[in-house]
């Protein structure tokens, strides 16, 4: 990551994130992928090759698509969580929540990776019906891996959550690459 750098999709195997990140243009940015809305559905419709791959959900367009799912997420939960990100990959059966983490200075953040494990068995009861897996990955900038960190680090992993440092391989999340 670069300070005040353009970002954006510049491999073909991999979501390349900065500090201002719109995950669904970056997805879009890959070849042969293309988001849209899909008639009738909420969020959006990820295309690869004409097919479609995965369904991209943004905060509250979660909820619009439990509703669509026949879920009532309030006899599940007391408080809705807000996803920055939700990707539900259909040949993987998998809704991976997708947490981008900068920081250039201590601050908040720290706490805040420390709730993986909960939000992560939140996120379970809310698709359990569905029969979808969860994985909660956090998309972290370089400051985390300063030796301070090696213990919230290791207690992510230990709660059967995920980090990556400054991008999201595609094969990781189960989505296909354009042959070369």
């Amino acid at each position: 990551m670069k300070t005040g750098g353009l970002g954006g999709a510049n491999t073909l195997t991999g979501l390349n994130f900065e500090k201002k990140v719109d995950f669904q243009k970056l997805l879009g940015a890959i070849p042969g992928y293309e988001l849209k809305k899909v008639l009738g559905k909420a969020g959006m419709g990820v295309f690869f090759e004409s097919k479609l791959v995965a369904r991209c959900f943004r905060k509250y367009d979660f909820y619009k698509f439990l509703t669509e799912s026949k879920v009532d997420w309030e006899s599940l939960i007391s408080k809705k969580l807000l996803p920055d990100d939700a990707l539900l990959v259909i040949v993987r059966e998998t809704l991976f929540i997708i947490e981008v983490k900068y920081q250039q200075v201590g601050g908040s953040v720290d706490e805040k990776l420390q709730t993986c494990d909960y939000k992560r068995k939140q996120y379970l009861k809310l698709v359990a019906s569905l029969g979808l897996k969860v994985e909660y990955v956090y998309v972290l900038n370089d400051w985390f891996r300063k030796p301070e960190y090696k213990d919230v680090l290791d207690y992510i992993h230990s709660v059967n959550c995920h980090y990556r440092f400054n991008e999201l391989p595609m094969a990781w999340l189960g989505l296909p690459v354009k042959k070369a």
